[in-house]
């Protein structure tokens, strides 16, 4: 699932289409980055088992703005994750 989106496809009239790249913002990035932390929250109470899926995405998630050198990296990075069983 994309959750930074990346690039723009337009279909023309004459069936052709473009792709254009689309930038992001460190401010999208962490957004987005906080969201996924603040829904996954419930995993990591004290009373239940954090599976290593789930402490290794929230790890990447948390370690995003500082592993990356570029927004457009850190969405890339982002959307292609591989996200644990049970993400939505």
């Amino acid at each position: 699932m994309i959750l930074i989106p990346r690039r723009l496809t337009r279909h023309e009239a004459d069936g052709s289409r473009t792709v254009s790249s689309l930038d992001t913002t460190w401010e999208e990035v962490r957004s987005v980055r906080n969201e996924e932390l603040s829904k996954s929250d419930w995993r990591a109470v004290k009373d239940r088992t954090l599976y290593a899926d789930w402490r290794d995405y929230r790890e990447f998630l948390r370690d995003l703005p500082a592993t990356y050198d570029t927004p457009n990296e850190a969405a890339d990075a982002l959307n292609a994750y591989s996200k644990p069983e049970g993400w939505h």
